[in-house]
């Protein structure tokens, strides 16, 4: 059994709306349907995707195979609507201080955690021997792979995630 992480492609950033809302940006497409054709991706495997539009549209194109939706897979919670100049340095202040919120409007990185390796770990208990792949989201993946490997959050890898990318963990 391995685990494939997928990074949503690219998303079309809509001025006023929160990231959770936006869509995937079609001029993305050729990326993601790069990452179906590139032979990375199981031919067989279970797949689910977080119910953010960019992650379910990223799913779609990636497979022809049922997808199951699953809220748990969010990303770290967002709500803001305000473009931030230095987004990279608020993302890693999440992940010193996961406790709290990096930013007005954000969940501390520990609910995220405290959501998405759970969900993580019944899908994997009940897909057992399976491949499975999960469409979502970088910031959620890091804190996933740290949980599951016990490493810490790779903030390299974290920075330098294509849109889309995929990360894979080995069962």
């Amino acid at each position: 059994m391995t685990l494939f992480l997928v990074r949503h492609g690219r998303p079309a950033p809509l001025p006023g709306t929160p990231p959770h809302l936006w869509e995937l940006d079609p001029a993305g497409f050729d990326d993601v349907w790069a990452l179906r054709e590139s032979g990375r991706l199981p031919a067989r495997a279970t797949w689910f995707c977080s119910p953010e539009p960019k992650a379910v549209a990223t799913a779609q194109l990636l497979t022809e195979s049922d997808v199951g939706v699953l809220d748990d897979l969010r990303e770290h919670v967002r709500e803001t609507s305000v473009w931030l100049e230095d987004f990279s340095g608020t993302v890693r202040r999440a992940f010193a201080q996961p406790d709290l919120p990096a930013y007005d409007g954000w969940e501390p990185l520990a609910a995220c955690r405290d959501r998405v390796v759970p969900a993580v770990r019944r899908v994997l208990d009940v897909h057992a021997g399976e491949d499975v792949v999960l469409v979502g989201h970088g910031t959620a993946w890091t804190v996933l792979v740290a949980e599951l490997t016990g490493a810490e959050p790779d903030l390299e890898r974290w920075g330098s995630l294509a849109m889309p990318d995929l990360i894979i963990v080995p069962g």
